[in-house]
């Protein structure tokens, strides 16, 4: 296993990154992928929970966060974010 951990800017929140090495196996007509229970565990996940596979120039994402609802989130956040003082008027009514 790979960990490795970095700080990012602007929030500066550490980031730990895990790397496991899987192997692809052949399941009837398809090929999957068997997940450590380890990473499953840390992950929050089980048999039959829905992941995303992202297709990047670096290879393949593998991820339990729909990409359309995490975008929808930002946008959510930065209008949040610049409209604060209407938002919390709102909340008052």
């Amino acid at each position: 296993m790979f960990l490795a951990s970095r700080t990012t800017h602007p929030v500066q929140q550490r980031l730990e990154v895990r790397m496991v090495s899987i192997t692809l196996k052949k399941i009837g007509g398809s090929v999957g992928v068997i997940i450590p229970k380890e990473v499953l565990q840390r992950q929050h996940l089980a048999a039959n929970d829905e992941v995303f596979v992202i297709e990047t120039p670096d290879g393949i994402l593998l991820t339990a966060t729909d990409p359309a609802t995490k975008a929808a989130m930002v946008a959510y956040e930065e209008v949040a974010r610049e409209n604060r003082a209407a938002l919390a008027a709102l909340a008052k009514l």
